[in-house]
Formats: structure tokens, C-alpha cells, sequence
């Protein structure tokens, strides 16, 4: 199976980076997680988690992953469709389509996600759990789900007004 061609001007942040020690009977041996989201701020996101025993390898492994698994999402203009909820275990993420001028309400880990689609005026709320992984993967689950008026329309048979 071909890999489909990723966009040249593809950006990349680190939400997280988490530090995890093992303890054996030599000692304490520590390696790292992170959690980075790449995109191209027209539409394409995509997000990774790679582990490592340095910094730098585990972010470059997350970035690989992560741009493997490149989304296209539906926004409208600089701001999405229609209101929706997005669920990953826990975490549930409220996204709400808003004003011109209002810019992007979000924590952390929704924003990254919401900067690289290219979303610039959005509401939005998490509640249940907030781990930072399950939080970003509720977001991209709610914005996969989004909707245009046209796929809407050709769902339910009906014109939309």
C-alpha cells in the first residue's frame, strides 16, 4: 500500500514529555514519553507518542508516528461546522464553533491540536479526566466526526435551509 504524499510545510509541537523510572535490582533506570502534534494549519493534523531512554529520540519518534497519521478535518472558514462532543475513555472535549474575534478558548493539549488544524475561533470545555493524551485524542475524535451541510443533506435525503 502507497503512503499517501504529506504536506511540505508540516509544523510540529511537544504537548508532553513525561519522565518514567524503572526500578531493578541495579538501579533506577529512567526513559521518557512524549506527546507531539504535527500539522499543516489548513486542515491536516495528525498526532504521536513515542518512548525512549533520551528526550530528542523519543519526540523524533513521536513526530514519525505522528505523521503517519495524518487527518483531514471539515472546517468552515477559521472556525468548525456546528457544535459537537468528542469521548476518549474519560476525557470528553466540548468543541463549540464561535464569533469571528474570539479566538481559540482551549487548554493545553485541545489548543495544540486546534492550532494545527488551523482553527482560530473556537469554545471549547473538557470534562471527566484530563490526561493530556486522552484529552488530545477526544478532541481529534470529535473533530473527525464534524460534518459539512452537504454531507448532512446527502445523509438524511432532506434540503437543509
Amino acid at each position: 500500500m502507497a503512503q499517501p504524499e504529506e504536506p511540505i510545510n508540516l509544523e510540529e509541537t511537544v504537548v508532553k514529555i513525561n519522565r518514567c523510572t524503572t526500578v531493578t535490582k541495579g538501579g533506577k533506570s529512567m526513559s521518557f514519553s512524549s506527546l507531539v502534534v504535527v500539522g499543516d494549519k489548513a486542515g491536516s493534523v495528525g498526532i504521536g507518542f513515542g518512548k525512549a531512554r533520551e528526550v530528542p529520540n523519543a519526540v523524533n519518534k513521536a513526530v514519525k508516528e505522528a505523521k503517519k497519521q495524518l487527518f483531514k478535518i471539515n472546517i468552515k472558514g477559521d472556525t468548525i461546522p456546528h457544535e459537537i462532543w468528542g469521548r476518549y475513555k474519560a476525557a470528553k472535549v466540548f468543541l463549540k464553533p464561535a464569533s469571528p474575534g474570539t479566538g481559540i478558548k482551549a487548554g493545553a493539549p485541545v489548543r495544540a491540536v486546534l492550532e494545527f488544524v488551523g482553527v482560530r475561533n473556537i469554545l471549547t470545555k473538557c470534562y471527566g479526566k484530563r490526561n493530556p493524551l486522552n484529552v488530545v485524542k477526544a478532541t481529534l475524535n470529535g473533530l473527525r466526526a464534524l460534518k459539512t451541510k452537504e454531507e448532512v443533506e446527502e445523509l438524511r435525503g432532506v434540503k437543509i435551509e
